[in-house]
């Protein structure tokens, strides 16, 4: 065989974040029309890709040859320190133990280096551990030819000598031809340094991007890593040749070195071994000291006693389905067992079952199962799972298919406040050298990457922002560059119109997709049998302390770890929270023991009243399930796996064979059995296997693979299942066409098909949301609320529906409030740390300093708390949001004397720390704290503040004086006019304060204005196009109440609003109301009212003064006319003085 004359030796790949532009499919792509029989990636410090590349490579036809570049650290120059003492070597692993020695090197810069410094190994270990690895210098960033740059001979030639007296044959000095500053200077030393000490040379072209096109592509790249723009010259810059070229460009390059191409291509040939799959590798949960068989037989046995035991504690505990015999479960478990024994799991469900049980025993909330390990009896007995699968005729194969050998997958469900805890039991049980988290990679999405390589070509911030939101934004599905230039004539025309804008998108098309960074996988947690470093290259994520494989969750399931997912789920704190609420009351509830059916859960179901009910909450969730009126446990796990996109088709057939005004179409009566819970309707996938099974002869392992081969719709494949089921349908007497008819159905819903199990445990959860609402609906919505303590949309939602079920919210306070929402004699108190600006430290401290004795006055608030805590900004939202009323409900007055009450606070902390008490009167006689006067906020503006702070109107709405005006004018509010809408309306006139606003071009560059709404019935969006927004722009700004005219439809099951007319509030109640008459105790508040009343309007006032003890009154009606509303009214009754105020 001719040799290929050269190698790459020294390839960047995508995994070399925001360096390397060559994802592994393109590198391969590129080495196979070079016809190259090898080819080696060496990223910058990791080996993310080795297995991936490994398995693709030869999947090629290419030898993969593994490496890394490593930063090492040498001890040689004292005055280096930190990154300067680190230079880059690179490794290239020979054989099986040279692999394990270079993911310790990997695994050991991660771990080991300090958070802040680029992750290195000091060259101790390098030396330590240099079995089985060829080492090459480095290059350029190597310690070698750094140093000969800065003419230090004699200190690289020492560093030589100590790598050869290790690596001895197994050491190569590395030649690179760039075009790079220096190089040609450093190449003739470096020869005579290798021909010296007799170390072979080798040519490398440190390849990071396909083509020299490429270059000005990657140099951005390089730019956004480094934070910097293009046109700066003093950062880190390559040159087109550092492009991915071809074995003649090479053999061309470096002709006057054969022997340097020739090392090249010896070394590939050293390199003779690459990482593989493996099977799943687990520890053993028993018979961890016995050989293999035994220690297999050892949790066979184990597994059997604890689930015959724990499906004896269930039956005791539960009873028996209808229909069902003891002996059905029986037989159940010995099937189930079989086959998990056969296929050799019982360490998996083990494993599982225990950090379940450590969990439960800690009463961390698990959530009753997700996915298809619910159809498992076997889990159900180990507690694993929640859910009888015989009762709910959940299907095992469906989980674990005898006839498809594939790992289980449990994904549990815990309390997102205490996961945590489970995994760090994991880590202790099983050694946390053995548990780690799993990578995942960020990538260069089309929006982001036209944003940053905006920002390196200097393009304004207000272009770029203009172009990337042209981009069609949808999470589920991103759009990629090209797709968008293909939608958006906009983005085509701008390139055509500017240079800048085309040099843009062509740079950014280039590096979209590439690997932007590392994190880790938000449940995923791998277990292994061994230290996880002798098993996979591992990582650490700054912002953890547990290591992590950095292989992603396909690549470390190839290396043979194992997956477990470690799910947070909110809404099993919202659960324990409202139970511990429950409790103070003395009340014991324990949720999975609560009946299924308790007629207040499904009378709460049937109103469609589901708002914070766990997958039943959204507004056209509310409408199925109002229209579906559930009565049994099995409409709600029919309705989680109907309302998708596709089968919510059939809810209204569903509803009308429930209610008795269709009649079910079962297709034959063999399947009458399988489709009458759902009303003849095929919606679980475990419904298919069932009818295959009842009507072909199908055994339920065979009908998963049917399912299977349904749902990926392989035509060939379909043709062959379709014989198979015509055929077993016919040998059970049922006509030939018609089974052909039924296989067409079951394929068609088989693609919509939903998974009962999973549908099953989530209708559990669903439930138990409800059973909550319907019977203690205070301690529900408190710990609901709780939860989306940030999110103000949210609470005010909430509030909202407390309001409805007429619980009272009472507002924050310093004397009453905690961090979180708490439940006192039947209300809801608001949380202090559900105030903008206000941390959980700072409420935390007001707690503490408050205890068991509420704050008396300012003074003593002032007295007791520490100022470094509470610092002015809090204290001021803390006012702003009402927390003081009940100290001094004067909020202006509160705010005006802020310094005051911080000055008190911290003369008092200076005294406590220097140990002196004040010089008047000390611990006795405490300083009192008065405050000047003050008039308090009209309530408009009082309101606003509170917005502001809260998020929403919590003490009271600026409309609520409105209220009568709204019905004489026929104006309504936000609630009524969204159920008009719903039955058929399109118009109407709505009342409402502006709380934001924002303008924004449309397609066809026109101005449009978003604003948000509220009334004292809930908040709103509405839009409004450019002639509209040009005429009414100053009357939408926040703070001001306003009557719209408005059109409205339903968009995606939202009522869509549009303005057409806007009026000012105040304007259209002038109109209404013609006089006012103000009554006063004395002649006192007369300045302030003289304030407060403006003229221009149409209204007559009068003042009443009251004398004798309104025995007598003097009325005197002013001059002039006089602008009315029901907000003037109530702003002048907060005026001291003012008895009453009349307005008609």
């Amino acid at each position: 065989m001719s040799s290929p004359g050269f190698v790459h030796l020294r390839v960047h790949s995508a995994y070399s974040l925001l360096e390397g532009a060559l994802p592994i499919g393109k590198l391969l792509d590129l080495a196979s029309k070079d016809e190259q029989p090898a080819l080696a990636i060496t990223d910058s410090g990791n080996l993310f890709g080795a297995l991936e590349f490994s398995e693709k490579a030869f999947g090629a036809g290419i030898q993969p040859v593994i490496g890394c570049q490593i930063s090492v650290t040498f001890d040689d120059q004292p005055d280096a320190v930190g990154d300067e003492a680190v230079s880059d070597l690179v490794f290239l692993a020979v054989n099986e133990g040279g692999y394990e020695n270079l993911m310790d090197l990997v695994s050991r810069a991660f771990l080991d280096t300090e958070p802040g410094l680029k992750a290195n190994v000091p060259l101790s270990r390098v030396l330590d551990k240099s079995d089985g690895l060829i080492v090459l210098t480095g290059a350029s960033d190597g310690p070698i030819n750094s140093q000969l740059r800065e003419g230090h001979v004699d200190l690289a030639k020492s560093r030589l000598e100590v790598l050869q007296a290790t690596f001895g044959n197994r050491l190569y000095v590395e030649l690179q031809r760039h075009n790079m500053k220096g190089e040609e200077d450093v190449e003739p030393v470096l020869l005579n340094l290798a021909y010296d000490l007799n170390i072979p040379i080798v040519a490398t072209n440190e390849a990071y991007f396909p083509n020299p096109d490429d270059y000005e592509a990657h140099d951005a790249l390089i730019a956004i890593s480094e934070g910097r723009v293009l046109v700066e010259t003093d950062r880190r810059q390559l040159t087109p040749d550092h492009c991915f070229k071809t074995r003649e460009q090479m053999m061309e390059l470096f002709s006057d070195l054969p022997e340097a191409l020739e090392n090249s291509v010896a070394i590939a040939r050293r390199c003779h071994y690459r990482p593989l799959k493996r099977d799943p590798i687990l520890p053993r949960f028993a018979g961890a000291d016995a050989d293999a068989s035994e220690a297999e037989r050892a949790e066979a046995e184990e597994l059997t006693r604890q689930a015959k035991e724990g499906l004896q504690a269930r039956l005791d505990l539960h009873g028996l389905a209808p229909d069902l015999e003891e002996k059905d479960y029986w037989d159940r478990l010995d099937y189930e067992l079989g086959i998990i024994i056969r296929m050799k799991f019982p360490g998996y469900f083990l494993i599982v079952a225990d950090f379940i049980k450590w969990a439960k025993n800690e009463d961390i909330p698990v959530g009753p199962g997700r996915g298809s390990g619910a159809g498992s009896l076997v889990a159900w007995s180990l507690t694993i799972t929640d859910l009888d699968p015989m009762r709910f005729s959940l299907l095992f194969e469906r989980f674990l298919n005898p006839d498809r050998v594939s790992m289980p997958d449990f994904d549990i469900d815990f309390c997102q406040n205490r996961r945590e805890e489970v995994i760090r039991y994991v880590q202790r049980k099983y050694g946390r050298e053995q548990v780690a988290q799993i990578i995942t990679y960020g990538t260069l999405q089309a929006k982001a990457v036209l944003r940053d390589v905006g920002r390196v070509l200097q393009m304004p911030y207000g272009q770029v922002d203009r172009l990337s939101k042209l981009v069609p934004g949808n999470p589920a599905n991103p759009c990629t560059l090209p797709e968008a230039l293909e939608q958006e004539p906009r983005l085509r025309e701008a390139a055509k119109q500017e240079e800048v804008v085309d040099r843009l998108l062509k740079m950014a098309q280039k590096l979209e997709g590439l690997y932007r960074h590392a994190s880790t996988h938000a449940a995923g947690v791998v277990i292994g049998d061994r230290p996880l470093e002798q098993l996979v290259p591992l990582y650490r994520d700054p912002r953890s302390d547990m290591p992590v494989a950095q292989f992603n969750m396909k690549w470390v399931e190839a290396a043979g770890l194992v997956k477990f997912d470690f799910l947070g789920l909110k809404t099993l704190t919202v659960i324990d929270t409202a139970v511990s609420h429950i409790k103070k009351r003395g009340i014991e509830v324990k949720i999975e023991e609560i009946p299924i059916d308790d007629p207040a859960t499904y009378k709460l179901l049937a109103a469609g009243e589901t708002v914070g009910v766990f997958q039943l909450e959204s507004q056209g969730m509310r409408r199925a399930i109002a229209g579906m009126r559930p009565d049994r446990f099995e409409d709600i796990i029919a309705l989680v796996a109907l309302y998708r996109p596709g089968p919510m088709d059939n809810i209204p057939i569903y509803n009308a064979v429930k209610h008795g005004e269709q009649e079910p179409d079962y297709l034959h009566p063999l399947l009458e059995p399988i489709l009458i819970e759902t009303n003849g309707i095929i919606v679980y996938q475990e419904q298919v296997m069932q009818i295959a099974q009842v009507l072909s002869g199908y055994s339920l392992g065979e009908a998963d693979l049917l399912r299977r081969a349904m749902g990926k719709k392989i035509a060939a494949e379909m043709e062959i299942q379709r014989a198979r089921f015509v055929e077993g349908a016919v040998e059970q007497k049922v006509d030939k066409n018609q089974a052909g008819m039924i296989y067409d159905l079951v394929a068609k819903f088989a693609n919509y098909g939903f998974n009962k199990s999973h549908a099953a445990a989530y209708a559990l959860v669903a439930y138990q949301t409800a059973w909550l609402k319907a019977n203690y609906p205070v301690e529900f919505l408190a710990g609901i609320m709780t939860l989306d303590l940030g999110n103000t949309d949210k609470l005010s939602d909430f509030r909202q529906e407390a309001v409805r079920m007429g619980i009272e919210v009472v507002p924050p306070s310093v004397n009453k409030s905690g961090v979180h929402f708490d439940v006192l004699d039947g209300k809801i108190v608001y949380a202090m740390g559900a105030i903008k600006g206000v941390g959980e430290q700072a409420v935390e401290h007001i707690v503490d300093v408050r205890g068991d004795e509420p704050f008396k006055d300012l003074g003593d608030f002032a007295t007791r708390i520490s100022p470094k805590v509470l610092n002015k900004r809090t204290i001021e939202n803390l006012i702003a949001a009402g927390a003081f009323d009940e100290l001094n409900p004067n909020r202006a007055q509160l705010l005006d004397g802020l310094d005051r009450i911080i000055g008190m606070a911290q003369r008092t902390e200076q005294n406590k720390t220097s140990g002196q008490n004040d010089f008047f009167g000390g611990d006795n006689a405490p300083e009192s704290l008065i405050l000047n006067p003050t008039d308090p906020w009209l309530p408009s503006e009082r309101l606003q503040k509170e917005y502001a702070a809260v998020g929403f109107y919590i003490s009271a709405h600026p409309l609520d004086e409105y209220r009568e005006l709204f019905t004489k004018l026929r104006v309504q509010l936000w609630k009524d006019f969204e159920r008009s809408v719903k039955a058929g309306s399109s118009a109407g006139r709505l009342a409402g304060t502006v709380t934001a606003k924002q303008e924004r071009k449309t397609r066809t560059g026109n101005q449009m204005g978003i604003v948000r709404i509220s009334d004292p019935t809930g908040q709103y969006e509405a839009v409004m196009f450019s002639e509209t927004l040009n005429q009414c722009r100053d009357l939408l700004e926040p703070g001001q109440s306003v009557v719209l005219l408005v059109q409205a439809d339903m968009r995606d099951e939202e009522v869509s609003v549009r303005i057409s007319q806007v009026e000012p509030l105040e304007k259209v109640a002038g109109r209404v109301h013609r006089t006012l008459r103000i009554f006063l105790g004395s002649s006192e508040p007369i300045q302030s009212l003289q304030r407060q009343l403006r003229r221009g309007g149409d209204g007559e006032v009068s003042c009443v003064v009251l004398l004798d003890n309104g025995q007598r009154e003097v009325e005197v009606k002013l001059p002039g006319n006089y602008q009315l509303s029901p907000q003037l009214s109530g702003a002048l009754k907060t005026l001291p003085g003012v008895m009453d105020v009349q307005m008609s």
